[in-house]
């Protein structure tokens, strides 16, 4: 057992062997109080102090959340709890010496799932491997995180539609007083997820009140554009209210419900949602003109803010086929290319259009692509990748006025992600979430184990481990094994394969399609 004196109060954790050598591990420490009872639908408040010693042994408890439907092979049910759901975990290779890089891991999920105790997260392995201190937080989910009540129970409710993005800055503040205790550099802190957690850090790189909380970012598989405008959050609140029962008129009862009655028509909320996509259901997300989001992320970053964090983000191949392969057919259901016309609306690409994407997608492959394969690309550019290059975009431009004067800008890398998983006979492809066993070195665990069928490269999850280390630590994933340079002009990506290789501007048409559409004035 270890016993460390942290200025909340002193916390006991464990010790494990991983990799033949020692880790100490410090798992659900409460880093902001209960955001239950008064504290329901507003911002966190800062942990209280307590008095003897925290037993930190067992992770924490996750927000409150249904359960996985259906849930991955190897996955295990999540324990929550609205009042105790703000903690986080610790793991790191001392507690004394010299300040180690800090990456905090934000879990994924649609900003409906997840927790920082799942199994994938576990951060001993990388922690060990990378000689840094990693840190996995909770934080809420669905309604109780994102559910805009500003307009029904006023300005103290001002950003309830942000309660999320809160919860993680004030655990980024928590680790900022308090990560020296546990080893780390509090000056060198990376931001790290998947999915709604690298959506997440793309909406916190535009939020100002992060400014100062990390210094290098890692998005994998997200975006800086997964936000609501104020009419479409105003939507999703009616919707919610009519299924818990309740209007307008009595909304305030939202602030005593049953959590599981939230839960319930949150549930239903899903459904409604899930049956009006062919890609990914996402009812909760954050809302722009908010004092927290005062402005689209996007437009945030290109007027400066974050202008100085480094960043490394990119996407697998195949991010669609999850949603192509697993979604339930309807009767209704059009065939694949109306499915994939309507999948581009979304991203604003109207459907007279579509068949331009066809086209750039075609010369990608040098073949017409399937009904399946153009459903896929489409989701996977509409809601990943482009997004992607928009914010490199975003920033290249960020960087160009830089060089006019003021601070220096951060560095920009990129990769593509296409290790083919070999389930379901291969259709996955470089699927969704594959890459999170290669970065936290997971390849044979139970929860891996239906993707990765034993065959997974291991040199590969060295190279990524390697390199989402090397940019903790210097702001640069190049190693000696793999040299990788700044995006840049030219647009270099790394290839994450059995065998990673460099390439300029990797799937280029596509780029220059959505560029080109997005560029034409509003019919």
């Amino acid at each position: 057992m270890t016993h460390l004196s942290t200025p909340c109060g002193s916390v006991r954790g464990s010790s494990l062997e991983t990799d033949g050598t020692t880790v100490q591990r410090f798992l659900g420490i409460p880093y902001a109080g209960p955001p239950s009872g008064a504290n329901r639908f507003r911002p966190p408040v800062p942990a209280s102090p307590w008095s003897g010693v925290l037993d930190c042994t067992a992770p924490g408890p996750a927000a409150p959340q249904n359960p996985e439907d259906p849930a991955p092979p190897g996955t295990r049910p999540r324990i929550w709890s609205e009042e105790g759901c703000l903690n986080l975990n610790i793991w790191t290779p001392a507690v004394d010496g010299p300040g180690r890089p800090v990456m905090v891991w934000i879990h994924g999920g649609a900003y409906l799932l997840g927790a920082n105790s799942d199994g994938m997260y576990d951060g001993a392995r990388l922690a060990s491997a990378a000689g840094v201190v990693l840190v996995s937080i909770n934080y809420r989910l669905g309604a109780l995180g994102f559910l805009h009540l500003a307009d029904l129970l006023g300005p103290a409710y001002g950003d309830s539609s942000n309660l999320a993005l809160l919860d993680q800055l004030e655990a980024l503040r928590w680790i900022r007083r308090n990560i020296g205790t546990f080893g780390g550099d509090p000056d060198n802190v990376t931001v790290f997820g998947e999915s709604a957690g690298a959506a997440a850090i793309g909406t916190l790189l535009g939020m100002p009140a992060s400014e100062g909380l990390f210094h290098r970012a890692i998005m994998q598989s997200g975006t800086a554009e997964r936000y609501r405008p104020p009419e479409d959050s105003a939507r999703i609140t009616t919707l919610f209210l009519e299924l818990c029962g309740l209007d307008e008129s009595s909304a305030k009862e939202l602030l005593t419900l049953p959590v599981e009655r939230l839960l319930e028509a949150q549930a239903a909320l899903e459904r409604r949602i899930a049956a009006e996509s062919f890609a990914v259901p996402l009812p909760f997300q954050p809302k722009v003109g908010t004092p927290s989001l005062p402005l689209p992320p996007l437009e945030s970053v290109r007027n400066g803010v974050n202008r100085g964090v480094d960043l490394l983000i990119g996407t697998n191949l195949n991010e669609g086929s999850f949603a192509v392969e697993m979604r339930p057919s309807a009767a209704t259901d059009p065939d694949y290319p109306d499915r994939a016309a309507a999948v581009l609306a979304g991203a604003g690409i109207e459907p007279a259009q579509a068949a331009g994407y066809t086209a750039a997608l075609t010369q990608v492959l040098s073949r017409e692509p399937t009904g399946k394969e153009l459903l896929e690309a489409a989701i996977a550019d509409s809601v990943y990748r482009q997004p992607s290059n928009s914010l490199l975009a975003a920033r290249h431009a960020t960087a160009a006025a830089a060089g006019q004067g003021g601070d220096a800008p951060g560095k920009n890398f990129a990769y593509l992600f296409t290790w083919r998983s070999p389930a379901m006979g291969g259709k996955l492809g470089a699927c969704h979430a594959l890459d999170i066993p290669f970065v936290f070195r997971h390849l044979d665990a139970p929860e891996a184990a239906f993707l990765t069928r034993g065959k997974a490269p291991q040199p590969l999850s060295d190279a990524m481990c390697g390199a989402w280390a090397s940019f903790a630590r210097t702001g640069t994933p190049g190693t000696a094994e793999l040299a990788w340079p700044e995006y840049g002009q030219r647009r270099n990506t790394m290839v994450l394969d059995a065998e990673p290789r460099l390439e300029a501007d990797p799937r280029q048409e596509i780029r220059e399609f959505f560029e080109a559409v997005r560029l034409l004035p509003a019919s």
